[in-house]
């Protein structure tokens, strides 16, 4: 069973900054690109950043120049790097992952969800 676990959420004031971590776990033989999502009350789920597993990143116009998103392939993991945080930045932030559970099955993945608060 492949698991993605998020950590890193809070609350933190205007300007601040928050760093999540995603962790992928479980019987895994490779991973893809990996991203993060956000959702914020009555709003859809937005793509904010993704990184391929050679390193090449895209990011929504909203949050370039302040957010930047990394991986560690050893480690499985992604984080992404939160600074100049805005209110309309306050979200539930979720990780995602396109992993291969064998050289034959490739499979997407979501995160539980961690929640981002940023007071003005």
């Amino acid at each position: 069973q492949v698991q993605l676990v998020e950590s890193g959420g809070g609350l933190v004031q205007l300007g601040g900054s928050l760093r999540l971590s995603c962790a992928a776990s479980g019987s895994i033989v490779s991973i893809d690109d990996m991203g993060w999502y956000r959702q914020a009350p009555g709003k859809e789920r937005e793509l904010v950043a993704t990184i391929t597993s050679g390193g090449s990143t895209k990011y929504v116009d909203s949050v370039k120049g302040r957010f930047t998103i990394s991986r560690d392939n050893a480690k499985e993991t992604v984080y992404l790097q939160m600074n100049s945080l805005k209110p309309e930045d306050t979200a539930v932030y979720y990780c995602n992952a396109d992993i291969w559970k064998t050289s034959w099955a490739l499979n997407n993945y979501w995160g539980q969800g961690t929640q981002v608060t940023v007071s003005s």
